[in-house]
């Protein structure tokens, strides 16, 4: 007489075996997301900050000038409504955002990283275009430039932001 429990036991055994698979599937696609780390600046490391250099010239300078001057008249609208681009130095107020922040308006716009639904800005948002590495490093290239008591003052706020 054939053991009938054996295609019942093959059938559990691939049901956990597919279960197991599709959880680890969801745990490796949130870690890639960035869902469960939070996103730090890396303005000391200079393999990172090397890359946010080249990415900074090929993305953002156009804009944000070469030396992180930004756009001229930056806190006044243009006649489309927009403000120009701010500078990403010191006398800028990039430092005045935390590290998430900033991740978040460089990959999704001003508009949705801020929840300001009829915001209007010609940042445009970077997903799709860069990848989350790519945008870290620029960002930790334009911190690395910032004086060391802006820094300072960077990561209080980051600390603040994080409690």
């Amino acid at each position: 007489m054939a053991d009938r429990s054996q295609p019942w036991k093959a059938a559990a055994l691939m049901a956990g075996a597919v279960a197991a698979i599709g959880f680890g599937a969801a745990v490796v696609w949130r870690a890639e997301r960035g869902a469960e780390q939070p996103v730090q600046l890396r303005p000391d490391d200079a393999a990172v900050t090397a890359l946010g250099q080249r990415v900074y010239a090929a993305q953002c300078a156009a804009c944000h000038g070469a030396g992180l001057e930004g756009q001229p008249n930056w806190r006044e609208r243009g006649p489309d409504g927009r403000l120009p681009a701010p500078p990403h130095d010191a006398s800028g107020h990039t430092w005045h955002h935390p590290d998430e922040l900033l991740f978040r308006i460089t990959k999704h716009g001003v508009a949705k990283a801020a929840n300001l639904k009829d915001y209007v800005s010609a940042m445009p948002a970077y997903d799709g275009v860069l990848s989350d590495a790519e945008i870290v490093a620029a960002l930790s290239w334009i911190k690395a430039q910032w004086p060391a008591y802006i820094r300072v003052r960077h990561d209080e706020l980051n600390r603040a932001s994080s409690r």
